[in-house]
């Protein structure tokens, strides 16, 4: 039993490794790689594997762990921006959709309330399969990108009621209605539990975690409230996706987020793989070689319809027409929760289960479908381009400034760029520090900025300058070579301990520093010359010239850093040169730069 399933694992894993690659390099997207990959190892292509319900129940944690990471990127605020694509465009394209197929499928002979229910269940696209197809593409930052979350968002959301209605429509005229209500009842309890204990227990045990300093304990920690959180929701007879979204959200504003997301990302990457692998292990070859002609008119009439609708919807949220378009393709196919629902459908007898399967093929094929649509709309847009995009980009010049460090130094850039209104996001990843300058109204995450994951999922890539105040010296250097290697574009700004910090950040490249106690003696230098009757003046010029001269000799005596011998002669020199200085005129040591 052993090696049957470290022998499936080996050949899951492998399409994993082979399959995106390949799909990239082929120009069609590693989604659509996964699906051919699923086809081939799958009971209908090679027949590596039989039964794949069970390795699309585990799949579907990386619907999960998405859904989880959505709901960590949506602060309240950002939701309150958001509302009127959410609620207005999103609602607009599941009922209007909805009912339209709906309507369809009345025309098939399906009775009314079914219809309903399979008409919204069919409104539903597959948000993994549209933001992974659209990150590739570099368009979620795009207005139809943005729009394309927002309606997702919506549609994952109107997963839930919709989840929950066909329990109570298998009730319906039978004697279990008050079992319906309590059902309804007992979820809605879960849902408060969730966020009652979410909003004042979590922050407090990742807290606790984070002070113990196992890296693998916080990882553990955000698996298990995921898992945790989707249990209890499906006690309750919810989705499982909606408590990932719920625990993501309320934990949207904790200083936790970022490490969450970097710890939580590679499990939700490689789970969502599975997912699109087993979708295309699922995909029924010998139904769709007996009814190819009536599956094709199928999907064909379902992304019409869809697509249509977006188009319209996009049309009025102010999207060009290119753009409109773009937004129809990619949000058109049928989506994950389509599985779920019509599954509920038929095992509540609302549905046969031969219409059910159909319609799961149905569905799969449009997820299949989606990736060469939008290449076919790639092509035609190369072909006809105008000078400039019809969508447009989002506006420039508007990045964030990350800090790493969030001590004594990075609390004072804080403050600054606040009062200048310019955003900034904080890392540090000294929990108590983080509880510390909570309390005092500040906002930074708890992260290890020398990690790519952490420094990716603060955008480092978008902001517009990067504040290096770790007071840890190796910390500070490891951090700088990764954002250097990584992010070259983004001016780094460093404090550094000493003279052997600075010689060391500049073999990275760096260079604006300041040295974190150089201009605190220089003032109170000052203060020791006043305090002694020196005058003013005199005051000025010798401190003036100090800086001066040692700025000047810090970048000479860079040269000879990796010659201890050499560096203790000049600096001797430098002492007894600058001494003759501040004897002498200093009017050729005019300060140059303050540091």
């Amino acid at each position: 039993m052993e090696h049957t399933f470290l022998s499936k694992a080996a050949v899951l894993l492998a399409a994993a490794a082979v399959a995106a690659p390949i799909g990239r390099r082929l120009r069609i997207g590693s989604v659509l790689g996964y699906l051919g990959a699923g086809v081939l190892i799958g009971p209908f292509g090679l027949a590596l594997f039989g039964d794949v319900e069970s390795i699309l129940a585990i799949a579907e944690l990386g619907i999960v762990l998405l859904l989880f990471l959505i709901g960590l990127e949506l602060r309240p605020q950002r939701l309150w921006t958001m509302r009127r694509a959410v609620f207005g465009a999103g609602a607009a394209q599941v009922l209007v959709s909805g009912l339209l197929l709906g309507a369809v499928a009345v025309g098939f002979g399906v009775d009314v309330p079914a219809a309903g229910v399979v008409g919204l269940a069919l409104a539903l696209s597959s948000t993994a399969f549209v933001l992974q197809v659209l990150e590739e593409k570099k368009e979620l930052t795009q207005r139809h990108g943005r729009l394309a979350f927002s309606v997702l968002l919506f549609q994952d959301l109107a997963s839930i009621p919709l989840i929950a209605l066909v329990p109570i429509l298998a009730a319906k005229g039978r004697t279990n209605l008050a079992e319906a209500g309590g059902a309804v009842l007992m979820a809605v309890a879960v849902i408060a539990a969730v966020i009652v204990l979410g909003r004042f227990v979590l922050n407090h045990v990742y807290r606790l975690v984070a002070r113990s300093g196992v890296r693998e304990a916080m990882t553990a920690s955000a698996l298990l409230t995921v898992i945790a959180v989707a249990l209890l929701m499906q006690f309750a007879g919810l989705s499982a996706a909606l408590g990932a979204f719920l625990a993501g959200a309320l934990l949207a504003e904790s200083e936790y987020r970022h490490q969450i997301e970097a710890d939580i990302q590679p499990f939700e990457g490689l789970l969502l793989g599975l997912f699109f692998t087993a979708i295309g292990m699922s995909l029924d070859l010998k139904l769709l070689a007996r009814e190819w002609l009536a599956m094709l008119a199928l999907v064909g009439g379902l992304l019409a319809i869809k697509s249509l609708v977006l188009y319209a919807v996009g049309r009025w949220q102010g999207l060009e027409p290119r753009a409109a378009r773009r937004l129809g393709l990619a949000v058109s196919q049928g989506g994950e929760f389509a599985f779920v629902i019509l599954g509920l459908v038929a095992g509540a007898r609302l549905l046969e289960p031969a219409i059910a399967d159909r319609l799961a093929l149905v569905v799969t094929l449009s997820m299949v479908a989606t990736p060469l649509l939008l290449i076919a709309d790639d092509w035609l847009m190369r072909r006809d381009r105008p000078a400039a995009p019809d969508y447009e980009m989002p506006p420039g010049g508007d990045g964030h400034v990350v800090i790493a460090g969030f001590g004594r130094v990075g609390q004072i850039v804080a403050r600054i760029l606040r009062a200048r209104g310019i955003p900034f996001t904080a890392l540090d990843s000294n929990p108590d520090q983080i509880e510390l300058v909570k309390r005092f109204g500040n906002t930074a995450y708890f992260g290890d900025a020398s990690r790519l994951d952490i420094l990716e999922a603060a955008r480092t890539d978008k902001a517009r300058a990067f504040v290096l105040a770790i007071d840890d010296v190796a910390a500070s250097l490891k951090t700088a070579e990764v954002v250097r290697r990584h992010f070259p574009h983004v001016p780094i700004y460093a404090r550094a301990r000493n003279r052997q910090h600075i010689y060391r950040l500049m073999d990275l490249g760096v260079r604006e520093m300041r040295r974190e106690t150089f201009l605190a003696s220089v003032d109170l230098s000052r203060m020791v010359l006043r305090g002694l009757d020196v005058p003013e003046a005199e005051v000025r010029r010798i401190t003036d010239a100090f800086i001066a001269h040692d700025r000047k000799r810090l970048y000479e005596d860079y040269r000879l850093s990796t010659d201890e011998a050499k560096l203790i002669a000049q600096a001797r020199k430098n002492a007894e040169e600058l001494e003759e200085i501040l004897k002498g005129d200093l009017s050729a040591e005019a300060p140059r730069a303050a540091e």
